[in-house]
């Protein structure tokens, strides 16, 4: 991972949303070096009345720690990483699954 002076972050994406029992959180940072590669990421899906434990953090991938990691309701593993567009797709994937699941209650 590079150095943060390196960098610039690209993309500081919130948004909120309601959903059943309060508001949900997409959250998307993306930094990129001088030749437009992306250097650093968070993804991030916050429900925060229903997960007290990681901010609220049901789902999330970033490499903050310069490994790839994927947050599962509290729990980190290292995740695959093929490049971001992959990784963010899947990662919106996951949400709109955890979404549907938990509109209808079944999470």
């Amino acid at each position: 991972m590079q150095r943060k002076e390196n960098s610039r972050k690209e993309t500081d994406y919130v948004t909120r949303f309601r959903c059943a029992g309060g508001i949900g959180i997409l959250r998307e940072e993306v930094w990129v070096n001088a030749r437009g590669e992306v250097v650093r990421y968070n993804l991030a899906f916050l429900l925060p009345h229903l997960l007290k434990k990681d901010n609220g953090r049901v789902l999330g991938y970033d490499n903050a720690h310069g490994v790839h990691e994927r947050h599962d309701q509290g729990v980190v593993q290292k995740a695959r990483f093929k490049d971001y567009p992959s990784t963010a797709a899947r990662f919106y994937r996951e949400v709109a699954n955890i979404r549907r699941r938990y509109e209808n209650k079944s999470i």
